[in-house]
């Protein structure tokens, strides 16, 4: 069997979390089984569907590496197929017409509340004779469910789940308006598209009993549907806006890399052995629905960082000042010109490993290109007091007959310097540190020195002399 998967989000809001990881999965195991993997944007509700969600969505997926195999499929251009299906249903048995009114219908609900039955439709219209039909409001279209029996859900994730048919409601096919409902959407796009799998929030699982009683219903197979537990917030509640960022564009603003936010979802709910750290190609390799945990995950900022921080690392310097310039520039309002982009380059030798965002990467490489003078901060301009000031005017004369110009020849200079004046390195090292940078912490100030250059050194030093 050739595998189908699909993504299928509804573009009322920004592509959340939960959705990243559902993609995430059906896009693995499309891979790892060398199938296809489909996007369908499910905008039938159009009163809340709206162009920016679809565009969060798109741009989200793309950001992820999570673009789909072909063009996505827009349910709304399909209104036709779904009700051609629904009267197609109707012509053979398999639905009806019913013509309750909404004051029946809340009747009929607070009828059953108060007897404490499930609320569903009592299905009054299911065998009655079509002569008494009204003729002053037009019916919705119910589909016939199967009253004896039961359905069994042989999930992927779940394993077997079984519902007694009796307990399944005549769900609407068609709206009044001659409207397709979601249910009915759903199912004949995923025959007309192929899926064969359908890998999905287990908030669906109840869905998943009356799309197959329809699939059934046409003669059509339905996919291998596989629920995956929701994710949860720390506390073990489900995941909501009070836990911090939901959209994946958030956390990219955040600073988070592609590549980590992924490792980081496949991890929740999924693992192989005691491996943490799981390359794409790696997760193709291994990933299998039957694998996914059946408890719900609890989504930790803590180790998303930590893993973050690990592909900071592995990440080439030059790919890292790429993603982080444009931040720079927007923060300093400049444009950073070539000797400032090769002077970050150099910089990421060392500070990628003192940051666990890319945010936080931006926020300590500022200095290497800020524009001159510096602005100091509170501790920094503290350290800068008469002395300092005396001992930094004349280390800035020895300093600029200094050549070659390298980290090793600095550290001798000063080290040499700080011996010549009785005085101890830190007197020397942590008000040259404020100088140049403008704070107090830094990467080694020796290594700091022979990046900036000795010219940008010597003009950072008389700034501070003239001040």
């Amino acid at each position: 069997m050739n595998v189908v998967t699909r993504f299928a989000p509804s573009p009322t809001g920004f592509l959340h979390i939960g959705g990243a990881r559902t993609a995430l999965f059906n896009w693995l195991f499309s891979r790892h089984h060398g199938g296809k993997y489909l996007l369908r944007i499910e905008d039938t509700d159009r009163k809340r569907s709206t162009h920016e969600a679809i565009n969060a969505i798109l741009d989200g997926l793309q950001w992820l590496g999570l673009a789909a195999d072909e063009e996505p499929l827009f349910q709304s251009t399909r209104l036709e197929r779904h009700a051609e299906i629904a009267r197609q249903l109707l012509a053979h048995g398999n639905a009806y017409l019913c013509y309750c009114t909404p004051e029946e219908l809340t009747e009929m609900r607070e009828t059953a509340k108060a007897e404490g039955r499930s609320m569903r439709y009592d299905g009054r219209w299911r065998d009655r004779d079509p002569s008494d039909a009204p003729t002053d409001r037009p019916p919705v279209v119910r589909f016939k469910v199967p009253r004896d029996g039961e359905t069994v859900l042989q999930d992927a994730v779940q394993g077997d789940v079984t519902v007694a048919n009796d307990q399944l409601d005549d769900m609407v096919l068609l709206r009044a308006d001659g409207s397709p409902t979601y249910m009915l959407s759903v199912v004949v796009d995923d025959h007309d598209m192929g899926i064969t799998h359908a890998i999905r929030g287990d908030d669906h699982l109840t869905n998943a009993f009356r799309q197959t009683q329809l699939f059934l219903a046409l003669g059509w197979y339905p996919p291998v549907y596989g629920h995956i537990p929701l994710i949860h917030g720390a506390d073990g509640a489900k995941m909501s806006k009070r836990h911090g960022a939901l959209g994946v564009d958030a956390y990219r603003d955040m600073g988070y890399l592609p590549e980590a936010l992924l490792n980081y979802l496949l991890r929740l709910g999924w693992s192989h052995g005691d491996d943490e750290i799981i390359s794409r190609d790696q997760a193709v390799e291994w990933f299998d629905i039957p694998d996914v945990n059946r408890g719900a995950s609890r989504f930790d900022f803590d180790k998303l960082s930590s893993l973050n921080a690990h592909y900071l690392k592995a990440s080439p310097n030059e790919h890292l000042v790429d993603l982080i310039q444009p931040g720079i520039e927007k923060i300093l309002e400049i444009t950073i010109d070539t000797t400032a982009h090769t002077r970050l380059i150099d910089a990421m030798k060392s500070l990628k490993y003192r940051a666990d965002t890319l945010n936080e990467l931006i926020d300590i490489a500022l200095f290497y290109v800020q524009d001159r003078p510096l602005v100091l901060d509170g501790k920094a301009a503290k350290l800068l007091n008469d002395d300092a000031r005396r001992l930094l005017a004349q280390l800035a004369d020895i300093l600029a007959t200094l050549d070659p110009w390298s980290t090793e020849n600095i550290d001798a200079a000063i080290h040499d310097f700080a011996d010549k004046e009785s005085v101890k390195l830190g007197q020397i090292a942590q008000p040259l540190r404020a100088a140049l940078c403008g704070t107090t912490a830094s990467p080694g100030i020796f290594e700091v020195a022979e990046i900036l250059g000795k010219d940008e050194v010597l003009g950072r030093l008389g700034d501070v002399m003239a001040t």
